[in-house]
């Protein structure tokens, strides 16, 4: 089993900056082995993917409307993906979601995960 837990969630003003943090534990996990990823989902809104990044950490990929406010990283070490915010907007407002998926010595960077962390709430408004 793989358990995702999320932290860094609030509120902040428009402008302003926010880092999320996931941290992942469990039997199963290997941190070189497993990609993972940030999504969110918004009051009424689908599910969408923000930013994803290869299991050794070499790729990386980002959804248009954050590319160049929002940087993923990946600390193997500690079993850590974080996802840094800049610029936020009152439309990144949304529960974030951490992602991982076992992708074993290949490393590439995907959008299909299959555990879930239970999210922690960003709100952008002034």
């Amino acid at each position: 089993q793989v358990q995702l837990a999320e932290s860094g969630g609030g509120l902040v003003q428009p402008g302003d900056s926010l880092s999320l943090s996931c941290v992942a534990s469990g039997r199963t996990f290997m941190p070189s082995a497993f990609a993972m990823g940030w999504f969110r989902q918004a009051p009424g809104k689908e599910r969408e993917i923000v930013a994803a990044i290869s299991a050794i950490g070499n790729g990386v990929s980002y959804s248009d409307s954050v590319r160049g406010r929002f940087w993923i990283s990946k600390d193997n070490a500690k079993n850590t993906v974080s996802l840094q915010m800049n610029n936020l907007r009152p439309e990144d407002t949304a529960v974030y979601y951490c992602a991982a998926v076992f992708t074993g010595t290949a490393d590439y960077v995907t959008e299909s995960f299959d555990h879930w962390g239970k999210g922690t709430q960003v709100t952008v408004s002034s």
